[in-house]
């Protein structure tokens, strides 16, 4: 059973590291505006990620790989103008950081010096080592993303449930433990068998935050959108939808425009 939870006027990551340790779970949810964001911190989330989903529920594409680097410190500052408590996490984009360590630091340091953002996110584990190395030794926190990797999904070729054979969890583990002693302060895994997932929370001393990795680990995530039911082309088994926003606010619409068409709207109360 979870502690008592305590009271926190601004998340860090020293906060997430308190909340690991005193057995109270992290909430985590993604935004993209300034709008939702203001709606999500106000209903106390502790992290927010801005994250390169914003590819597929804000711009329509089929990965989040065309998303660029400016287009994620537009969204990044808009969330960060919203936000009065949440910790604030920007995935850093397909391209910025995997194969020069250099842009790595340099697409770091502008998303963190451009948006006002708290931290960066970023997919791998040590094929990202040198990447990783300089990011960390500018003083910018990380967290870490393995298990489904979506910036891969052309490699993976499905999005199917990761790290269910032996070889494959061991180097989860490994890269786990690598992202840990790097110094990365929380690690989200994205759908890996819920026992995997428990072993690697267990076995880690930063907070680990799941996708569809079962309830063992400390804390969960999901895009917002999804969790909303304002995306309705995918229901993977992790996704709850708390409402059915694409019914409601189709159905508000196509009011609007039958009150408008029968003149309706405005009435004589909603004119000057």
């Amino acid at each position: 059973m979870s502690a008592s939870k305590k009271e926190y006027k601004r998340i860090t990551v020293k906060t997430l590291s308190e909340m690991k340790a005193a057995g109270e779970k992290i909430a985590m949810l993604t935004a993209y505006d300034f709008t939702m964001a203001k709606m999500v911190d106000a209903a106390n989330v502790d992290i927010i990620l801005v994250g390169d989903s914003a590819s597929n529920v804000i711009a329509g594409h089929e990965t989040t790989l065309p998303i660029t680097l400016d287009q994620m410190i537009y969204h990044a500052s808009a969330v960060v103008r919203g936000t009065q408590r949440a910790l604030v996490v920007v995935d850093l984009p397909f391209g910025s950081y995997q194969s020069d360590s250099k842009e790595a630091l340099r697409s770091a340091i502008r998303i963190m010096k451009e948006s006002g953002a708290h931290t960066i996110k970023l997919e791998g584990g040590t094929e990202n080592a040198e990447s990783l190395k300089r990011i960390l030794g500018a003083g910018i926190p990380v967290m870490g993303h393995l298990g489904l990797t979506p910036q891969s999904i052309y490699q993976f070729g499905t999005y199917t449930v990761r790290a269910k054979e032996q070889q494959e969890a061991e180097k989860l583990k490994s890269d786990a433990l690598f992202l840990q002693e790097q110094g990365c302060f929380a690690l989200v895994l994205e759908k890996v068998p819920a026992s995997l997932a428990k072993t690697v929370a267990d076995a880690l001393h930063i907070p680990v935050i799941g996708i569809g990795a079962g309830s063992g680990v400390d804390g969960q995530v999901l895009v917002l959108h999804d969790m909303l039911g304002m995306t309705t082309e995918f229901s993977p088994r992790f996704l709850r939808r708390y409402l059915n926003l694409d019914e409601q606010i189709g159905g508000a619409i196509t009011q609007y425009v039958a009150d408008v068409k029968a003149i309706a709207f405005p009435s004589k109360d909603e004119q000057y």
